[in-house]
């Protein structure tokens, strides 16, 4: 055969290798490593390593999933990788804090990747176009759509439920971080306390209305770790055995700041930072809370 020949045909063969794996990479690379995260007996909630941003998975002991934000881009999607089982494509509720975008801004491409059975959100709106396309994503998906109210809770199946803490009205007209969904995971014994960017005011509502009822293993300090939030007042009565703070390495904000990094120390609550360990796993089987 001429070798022309041949080095024409090697190199449409190339050509068809390389198209193949290009289609097929995407699949490829959200394949989790290593062992799963997530025990099927055990309540799991991870907190994601998205950089300056919020995204929290949850998964029960019944298999019912929850995706608390997203980050700020489609980075989420590895994250998520990770934790979940390559064949899994569906997520029985994404809950939306608030509509800022390092919050929002990987909903869009996990609102294309699963199916979302429940959306849980407030009336709070932004006119930026990150939130303005996942309100339409929201809309394609078709799952029903929560507005979040103080006393509602979200069944997960074998005794695990989210309880909404606040809003108590109707959140559209407050500024976007007070309008935060502040929400109470519990299972059995054990809690979770998350806040989305809810400010200093919030809690010390919380604490007005709630007091000890407050009480959690884990508490996600709010907005990030700024001065903002986790007041002293919201300390003593969540009383965590752990923080965590959901943040970038390096960011412009300078978070976390000292003042809560030097308060949680004050009360002895163990600090954890994605930004320094990555995402941050915990295991509860209803009467113990693990660190993974």
């Amino acid at each position: 055969m001429d070798e022309r020949v041949i080095k024409n045909r090697l190199m449409v063969l190339a050509v068809m290798v390389t198209a193949l794996v290009l289609a097929w990479w995407p699949e490829i690379s959200l394949k989790p490593i290593g062992p799963p995260v997530c025990d099927s007996n055990v309540l799991c909630v991870v907190f994601l390593d998205v950089g300056q941003g919020d995204a929290i998975f949850i998964q029960s002991p019944g298999g019912k999933q929850m995706l608390i934000d997203s980050g700020r881009d489609s980075s989420v999607l590895r994250q998520l990788s990770k934790v979940m089982s390559f064949s899994d494509r569906d997520i029985d509720y994404v809950l939306v804090t608030h509509p800022d975008a390092d919050h929002i801004g990987g909903l869009a491409v996990v609102l294309d990747r699963f199916d979302v059975s429940n959306v849980i959100r407030t009336e709070n709106e932004s006119e930026t176009g990150v939130w303005k396309l996942v309100v339409r994503k929201i809309e394609e998906e078709g799952g029903e759509v929560h507005f979040a109210r103080r006393g509602q809770r979200y069944d997960l199946g074998h005794n695990v439920y989210l309880e909404i803490l606040f809003p108590d009205i109707d959140a559209s007209e407050l500024e976007s971080n007070t309008s935060s969904i502040v929400a109470r995971l519990v299972y059995g014994d054990t809690a979770f306390m998350l806040t989305g960017d809810s400010p200093k005011s919030i809690e010390e509502y919380l604490v007005l209305v709630e007091g000890e009822k407050l009480e959690s293993d884990v508490l996600k300090a709010g907005h990030h770790g700024s001065h903002t939030s986790t007041s002293e007042l919201f300390l003593v009565e969540v009383d965590p055995e752990y923080a965590v703070i959901s943040a970038g390495a390096d960011n412009s904000y300078g978070h976390p700041h000292i003042e809560v990094t030097d308060a949680l120390f004050n009360f002895g609550v163990t600090t954890l930072r994605t930004a320094e360990n990555g995402k941050v796993v915990f295991w509860s089987d209803g009467e113990n809370v693990t660190l993974k």
